[in-house]
């Protein structure tokens, strides 16, 4: 295959890479604009699928953000691919202060205070596999504490992202039409030219 590594990248490289992009964070998010705003769909898909990856990104269900994006996005009529590429704001830099935050505000709305919290028994976790050990003092809070700030999230990125698109699109369609118009003209202007050459030589 064109353009492939002589010798393939290693389980660790590749691992380090989706942890820390080798060209920065900045640049990565260069990216990801522009993967967003040169997809073929109408605004309110687009918006629509980066809206459903950035709720699901909220959610503490890791190795699921994918599906769940795309079952949002779905009900919303929304971009698959735009879904997948929401889900980037769940990552490295931005999954501690989504963790702790939506497990302190999880037990604030569910009235558990710190100190009366359930703690989790590893011996049962990680000795019997009870997974059920995660769920009252983890996963419960952190779901229940991810639907406010996941909502005001998922808004805020549509707005923006609708927004975004319609004037990208928009300017895209007024650069082909000043094209189309040019090339017309020069089309015109040859086609005169080979009508006059060919007077003359009559």
């Amino acid at each position: 295959m064109l353009f492939r590594r002589r010798k393939p990248e290693g389980f660790f490289n590749r691992l380090r890479t989706a942890l820390w992009p080798r060209r920065s964070f900045g640049r990565s998010f260069q990216y990801f604009i522009k993967r967003v705003l040169r997809l073929t769909a109408t605004p309110h898909a687009i918006a629509a699928g980066v809206a459903a990856g950035v709720f699901a990104s909220w959610t503490p269900l890791l190795g699921f953000h994918f599906i769940l994006a795309f079952a949002i996005a779905y009900v919303l009529a929304g971009n698959m691919v735009a879904a997948a590429l929401g889900t980037a704001f769940g990552n490295p830099l931005s999954f501690p202060f989504i963790w702790a935050s939506t497990l302190k505000l999880g037990n604030m709305l569910i009235g558990v205070e710190v100190a009366h919290q359930r703690h989790v028994d590893l011996e049962a976790l990680l000795g019997r596999l009870e997974v059920s050990q995660l769920w009252d003092p983890v996963i419960k809070p952190m779901l229940i504490g991810a639907i406010p700030p996941g909502l005001v999230c998922a808004v805020g990125f549509y707005i923006l992202t609708y927004w975004g698109v319609g004037l990208f699109q928009t300017r895209r369609q007024s650069r082909l039409a000043a094209r189309a118009k040019t090339r017309i003209k020069d089309m015109a202007a040859a086609h005169s030219e080979r009508a006059a050459n060919r007077a003359k030589q009559a």
